[in-house]
């Protein structure tokens, strides 16, 4: 992906600096006064190189990224980059997943506890941190903001019209098509009459839908706005999170398709499938000379995504227990056993660490001792 500094209107709310440092290069990084490479391709970006690189006045940098890892399982280490705490690049079996979730929920608690501490006294403070904590609950969970937003579908030359107790704003594309949108009397507007609009340009005041960016953006346009908006929250309060571990929770709302035409695979219309899985039975299909299957993508909020799991006993152990397993019993579920919840609940070794299968069966040479 291609990653630049991260704004809220005209302040830098992240540096480009502070997003690169410990990734791996997706291309070469090459400096555009002296022409000399900064960092090659498949390279980890380093902290000089990271100086370097904003010295040179560069803007934006791709770099290999959990939200596009093509892993079926889990994700690579090119993608991950470097162990943050090791200051190397990650092991195999590095419970990525559990250091994303602690690292995002350890500050919101402080936020939350800086709230009982303050009691009041700063004023700004405390209404920054109430909207703070619900709107990260609001962008995991994938609601519809309150407040929300008008974004425009297409591109177009907007058009503001009074009317009553209500103003229109008309997009016109360039096919000579038109959208309507209306807005309240007390809705700030965005855009001017005459002024170019893009496709997703926001053109009202409010929080974006983030189904909306997906339906008119795409699926990478809407993992960098969850990112830029979480990053927006934690930020304003101080905490410093690095962006890796919010592409690991997010890439999780973004994993599964929704079936709009099942062509001759085995999969049911608005069936949610994992990507992967959908990728190999429609490619099946086609070596048997089938109609692939049509579906589109979906973002569930993190607790539908958890329920949604393969692991039937990671499901039942989150929340809806006799509904999930009624219907593993009932439609004869197996539980492939790759996650660690579910080992843990049968007493078996979690898949992490030195628990995982690379690490098994190793030869443990003997030590001779020089005389």
């Amino acid at each position: 992906i291609l990653v630049s500094a991260i704004y809220d209107g005209s302040e830098i709310i992240e540096f480009l600096k502070e997003r690169i440092v410990g990734r791996i290069a997706a291309a070469d990084i090459i400096s555009p006064l002296t022409k000399e490479i900064i960092t090659q391709k498949d390279e980890e970006i380093t902290v000089d190189a990271a100086k370097k690189i904003e010295s040179a006045k560069i803007s934006e940098v791709k770099i290999y990224s959990v939200l596009t890892c093509q892993s079926k399982r889990g994700i690579c280490s090119k993608c991950y980059g470097r162990d943050l705490v090791r200051e190397r690049l990650v092991e195999v079996g590095e419970a990525v997943g559990i250091v994303a979730a602690e690292s995002i929920g350890e500050p919101g608690t402080q936020l939350t506890l800086r709230t009982f501490h303050t009691g009041g006294v700063h004023g700004t403070g405390v209404t920054d941190i109430t909207q703070g904590l619900p709107r990260i609950e609001e962008l995991f969970e994938a609601r519809r903001p309150k407040g929300q937003a008008i974004i425009s579908e297409t591109d177009g030359i907007a058009r503001v019209t009074e009317g009553g107790n209500e103003r229109t704003i008309t997009v016109q594309g360039d096919g000579g098509e038109e959208k309507k949108y209306q807005v309240s009397r007390g809705t700030r507007i965005k855009v001017t009459s005459g002024g170019k609009v893009s496709a997703g340009a926001q053109l009202t005041e409010g929080s974006i839908n983030p189904h909306e960016i997906l339906k008119i953006k795409g699926v990478q346009e809407t993992q960098l706005y969850l990112i830029r908006e979480v990053q927006k929250v934690y930020k304003s309060q101080g905490a410093d999170i690095n962006d890796k571990h919010i592409e690991v929770i997010i890439r999780q709302l973004l994993r599964r398709v929704k079936v709009e035409r099942e062509g001759d695979s085995n999969f049911l219309p608005g069936e949610l499938v994992i990507i992967s899985k959908f990728k190999e039975e429609n490619a099946e299909v086609v070596k048997r000379g089938g109609k692939p299957a049509r579906a589109k993508p979906t973002l569930l909020g993190i607790t539908k995504a958890s329920l949604s799991t393969d692991s039937f006993l990671s499901a039942a152990s989150f929340q809806e227990t006799t509904r999930v397993l009624t219907k593993a019993v009932l439609e004869g579920e197996k539980d492939p056993l790759w996650g660690l919840k579910e080992n843990v609940i049968i007493g078996k070794l979690i898949p992490a660490g030195t628990g995982i299968a690379h690490y098994r069966n190793l030869q443990v040479s003997e030590k001779v001792d020089k005389e």
